[in-house]
């Protein structure tokens, strides 16, 4: 069973666990075997500053936190996401795609998602337009998607 929840101070540990693991496997495999992830994806107190300023889930799959999503609320009808991610033992069994459904059900109003990505992320590029995410443009070396 899927849930997404608003996730807490107290989950901070493990989001910043799952992140660091995600963010560094995509970097590993598709950027020429570099380690590394956005701004605060490895620091705790980061993870708290975004839950007390974005809307922050927590992705539960049989009761374990296995991933998250930060949500940036820019209107009431354009939303950035701008972070998704699952623990890589859980990708490419379609938990991504129910999460993104769930995000979206969150939000019934918005007109417009849009998120960003690095150039050199392919997996994600695909994940984004299977998501009905189309890209739009590029600002130094990410990619921008939209989806309205």
């Amino acid at each position: 069973m899927l849930i997404l929840e608003r996730a807490i101070k107290n989950d901070a540990q493990k989001l910043k666990e799952i992140q660091k693991a995600s963010f560094d496997d995509e970097s590993k495999q598709f950027n020429g075997n570099v380690v590394g992830g956005p701004v605060g994806y490895d620091s705790i107190s980061w993870q708290e500053e975004m839950m007390q300023n974005c809307e922050y889930f927590k992705i539960l799959y049989n009761g374990e936190i296995i991933g998250g999503a930060i949500i940036v609320i820019e209107s009431n009808q354009v939303h950035n996401l701008g972070r998704i991610f699952i623990d890589p033992n859980f990708q490419n069994q379609g938990i991504g795609m129910k999460v993104m459904k769930e995000i979206e059900k969150k939000f019934p109003d918005s007109t417009k998602w849009w998120l960003d990505t690095p150039n050199w992320s392919t997996k994600n590029h695909h994940f984004y337009v299977r998501c009905g995410f189309t890209k739009v443009g590029e600002e130094g070396d990410l990619y921008i998607f939209e989806k309205k």
